[in-house]
């Protein structure tokens, strides 16, 4: 990702999580350097396997966990979906899970199931989706992340609790 030209407006990619996050000189665990503030605004710059350089809107630049970035939900630029922005994989799953688990509640209400067997087949299921319009925010349970949806491009919206 190229940086912005001189006297070029800052327009901030994502945000911090509202816990902040701790940031580094360089891709390297063992250089770190100051600690981002909860909900800063940053602009995505490098992406180098889950490190992200991103630039704040007084040009310096560090080295955070990308995967832990807040997209801001803007309109792509040329709507062609990156690998892992296609929402489409994601829906699947959890019209699936939700498929399994209409499945368990007709088997429970034709009582071919019993509480304690409908409980103990549901138990760990985590399904989650929002849709408004054409926004949606999705929870993906492997990744244990919920997902910001455009209608175009899923991106990370947040890393459900205790996880990193």
């Amino acid at each position: 990702m190229s940086e912005p030209q001189a006297g070029a407006e800052f327009a901030p990619t994502h945000v911090v999580p509202p816990g902040g996050l701790p940031s580094w000189e360089a891709p390297d665990a063992a250089r770190t350097a100051p600690r981002l503030d909860p909900l800063l605004p940053v602009r995505l710059a490098e992406l180098r396997g889950d490190w992200a350089r991103v630039v704040c809107a007084n040009g310096w630049h560090t080295w955070v966990d990308g995967r832990l970035l807040l997209t801001l939900p803007h309109p792509p630029g040329n709507g062609e979906l990156r690998p892992g922005e296609d929402p489409r994989p994601l829906l699947a799953r959890l019209q699936a899970a939700l498929t399994g688990y209409r499945e368990l509640l007709d088997r429970l209400a034709d009582g071919s199931l019993t509480t304690q067997e409908f409980a103990s087949r549901a138990g760990g299921l985590r399904i989650g989706a929002v849709v408004d319009g054409a926004e949606a925010w999705l929870f993906d349970p492997a990744a244990k992340r919920w997902y910001y949806c455009d209608g175009q491009r899923l991106r990370t919206f947040a890393v459900a609790d205790g996880e990193p």
